[in-house]
């Protein structure tokens, strides 16, 4: 009998999609997908001195294929970038170069 109990409910959950909204929004399965396989790395960048620094080697890099996010921080010269997969060290430093500053390497 309990497994008569449980068939409804799991139904009825596959169906709707997520307990937040219709549209799935914020359903465990987006979530999951968008962490599995992420690649997080940490770049230090010479020359960053505020926050303009920060938004041009942002939106460089963010617009290498692949990069999910970039948070750039010229406080500590670091710059953490989110990609599907691990980028080409070379496609940042030229990333980095055209935005005007120095990229020494990863952290």
């Amino acid at each position: 009998m309990s497994a008569e109990t449980q068939t409804p409910a799991a139904e009825a959950a596959q169906t709707s999609g997520s307990c937040c909204s219709p549209s799935g929004s914020c359903g465990s399965s987006g979530a999951a997908e968008v962490q599995v396989g992420a690649v997080t790395t940490v770049y230090e960048v010479k020359g960053m001195t505020c926050g303009h620094c920060e938004g041009a080697v942002s939106a460089e890099i963010s617009e290498i294929a692949g990069v999910e996010s970039v948070n750039a921080a010229a406080a500590t010269g670091r710059v953490t970038v989110v990609s599907a997969a691990p980028l080409d060290e070379e496609a940042v430093r030229a990333a980095v170069d055209e935005a005007g500053y120095e990229l020494v390497g990863t952290l």
